[in-house]
């Protein structure tokens, strides 16, 4: 008589022990960034007031030009990082791009009487050739002369710019926008709200520009001449070209940011060409993480944050009613702004976008829930 095999059951799978099984942020962690666009997209019809951490609601004018400033210098600082932290170019003369769609947007429109998209249109082109036919020449050097060379030429913009060359600039006292000539969205506290949102427009291209780039095989060219330039040229490929591409295409963000700028502030004044912009924005990327996708934007946006929120607290009255000892240091911005720094760069080295790594580990140390159906 023929036995009868019943059929085998499979093997329960085996259980994936929990420090190695994937946490549920991992799952919603690719969606994060749409839904802070979206946040943010939304907030200019928020209502809720966050005391201590803004003067009014977050639909105010103040509250919103505030806002839009730090988003264009969390832009700025992403497309600094195409250079510094992707590339490992350091450049000191980055401030002269972004001065360029400044100026070059305020001058065509207040001087020359161009509408604005044409306007806009010319000071980003001419923003983005002077940073290709500068870094042609700044990058025959390499190293500490590079960044004096980029320096040198951010210098000689300075200087123009403060001796109104060609009575274009207005000097030191700047050049008021002319508004009669822009679109009616754009002009006045009551359009705020359209000026925030052009400048969330403007981080979310940047963003994508960078992301695009990184992602790319001359992203990976970029990331091979920041670790070591020698193997690039052994593969036959030419390191003073990818260089001269990064270098331009950040110069021509800087330039459209410089745009979006021109119309928050109303103008330009000689500030923005200055060296320090550059260290501002060095800073920036230094204190959200060189070479990633996020820490440069978040760097960029605290930084502008607490330089408009620490000069508004240090002048106020709580803060002159301190002891000396302690009301001398608040009252000053940059002294607060370089303490902080220094103690994020100790404590966390690869900067905000580095807290993600250290973070993780703990987590999965920490015990799971467990689930309370009964096992079958």
């Amino acid at each position: 008589m023929t036995e009868v095999k019943s059929p085998e059951v499979p093997a329960p799978p085996a259980a994936v022990p929990a420090e190695l099984a994937p946490h549920r942020t991992s799952r919603i962690r690719p969606w994060l960034p749409l839904v802070a666009l979206a946040v943010a997209a939304i907030l200019p019809y928020s209502t809720v007031e966050l005391p201590g951490i803004f003067d009014g609601p977050l639909n105010a004018p103040g509250t919103l030009q505030l806002l839009a400033i730090c988003l264009v210098f969390g832009g700025l600082a992403a497309g600094y990082d195409l250079l510094f932290g992707r590339t490992g170019l350091l450049s000191f003369g980055h401030a002269l791009f972004f001065a360029a769609g400044v100026y070059g947007t305020d001058i065509l429109i207040t001087r020359a009487g161009l509408p604005l998209w044409s306007a806009a249109l010319l000071a980003v082109t001419g923003g983005t050739v002077l940073a290709g036919l500068l870094g042609a020449i700044a990058l025959r050097t390499a190293g500490i002369a590079f960044a004096m060379v980029t320096l040198a030429f951010a210098q000689v913009g300075a200087i123009l710019v403060a001796r109104d060359f060609g009575g274009l600039t207005g000097g030191e006292e700047g050049l008021p926008l002319d508004v009669s000539g822009l679109p009616e969205v754009l002009v006045g506290v009551a359009n705020t709200a359209n000026l925030y949102w052009l400048a969330l427009v403007y981080l979310a291209v940047v963003v994508f520009v960078v992301h695009r780039v990184s992602g790319s095989p001359t992203g990976r060219v970029l990331a091979g001449l920041r670790d070591d330039e020698r193997r690039i040229s052994v593969l036959g490929l030419d390191p003073y070209r990818f260089k001269l591409l990064a270098f331009t295409l950040a110069g021509g963000l800087a330039a459209t940011g410089g745009v979006v700028y021109c119309l928050l502030v109303g103008g330009a004044s000689p500030h923005i060409t200055s060296s320090e912009l550059t260290l501002s924005l060095l800073v920036m990327v230094v204190l959200g993480g060189p070479g990633t996708r996020w820490g440069p934007v978040l760097g960029g946006v605290l930084y502008m944050y607490l330089d408009h929120r620490l000069t508004a607290v240090g002048t106020s009255s709580a803060v002159a009613s301190l002891p000396g000892v302690l009301r001398g240091p608040l009252s000053q911005p940059l002294f607060v702004l370089g303490t902080v720094f220094v103690l994020a760069v100790y404590f966390f080295p690869g900067g905000l976008a580095g807290l993600s790594r250290r973070i993780d580990p703990i987590r999965r140390l920490l015990p799971r829930r467990h689930s309370s159906r009964p096992e079958r």
